[in-house]
């Protein structure tokens, strides 16, 4: 869990830190020359890196899945939940920065400057790195889950669902919200209509409690089977 939030805080510090040193002097007119080569490379970048990463992660997944589940012991499966519970504590670190730190960074942004192009300084980091940062985290946990703990492989999950597949449509109304600015050329005020698919889909992490709540329900369940017939915890 450490490694995994120290990966995500150096990713997104150092783009915080590439917008701060290229946003003004390179990233104000799209078709100035140094724009393409500041911020458009970098746009292509993370599209290639971030395809790559999620068919890499959720086909690993999927390859080394268990198919005995059935023959799984209580304390191998309580520590399947531990270091799943820990993914989960990622996945919900890296939804934070795409659904507050950097939307909300993003507002700011277009309401001192006038947007010339869909793909902002801001935008590029908003839409093309923290969402799909975390829809990579969200897939490869499902995957996980439905692969390697008994309980979500029998039948699926509606929190679980939700957790996942509720941030995920974040990024698909990214295509609604640029139509609407490009065509009614909207203030960037975080309560006008267009902006509710991101608070609805935003709103669905929420699910992420019940999700808890299974969690606990199956760990109470196991964890009598996990002490040996001394009455002491299996080391």
């Amino acid at each position: 869990m450490f490694m995994g939030l120290f990966i995500l805080i150096a990713i997104f510090g150092i783009a915080r830190w590439y917008q701060q040193w290229a946003a003004w002097d390179y990233g104000l007119d799209s078709t100035d020359p140094l724009f393409d080569k500041y911020w458009m490379t970098v746009f292509w970048g993370e599209l290639i890196v971030e395809v790559i990463l999620f068919f890499v992660f959720v086909t690993y997944f999927w390859l080394t899945r268990d198919k005995k589940l059935n023959e799984l012991t209580p304390r191998k499966e309580m520590n399947r939940m531990i270091h799943w519970v820990s993914m989960l504590a990622v996945y919900a670190f890296g939804f934070y920065f795409a659904g507050s730190f950097y939307a909300e960074q993003d507002a700011t942004w277009h309401q001192t400057v006038v947007r010339d192009t869909s793909f902002t300084p801001s935008h590029i980091f908003l839409f093309y790195m923290a969402m799909p940062v975390f829809i990579i985290i969200g897939f490869s946990l499902f995957t996980y889950a439905i692969t390697r703990l008994p309980v979500f492989a029998k039948r699926i999950s509606l929190p679980l669902v939700l957790t996942v597949c509720g941030p995920f449509m974040l990024l698909p109304t990214v295509g609604y919200n640029e139509w609407g600015h490009a065509f009614w050329l909207m203030e960037e005020y975080f309560t006008v209509p267009l902006h509710w698919g991101f608070v609805f889909f935003g709103w669905s992490i929420l699910a992420l409690a019940g999700l808890l709540h299974q969690i606990v329900k199956r760990m109470i369940v196991i964890m009598p089977k996990v002490v040996d017939e001394k009455g002491e915890l299996t080391s």
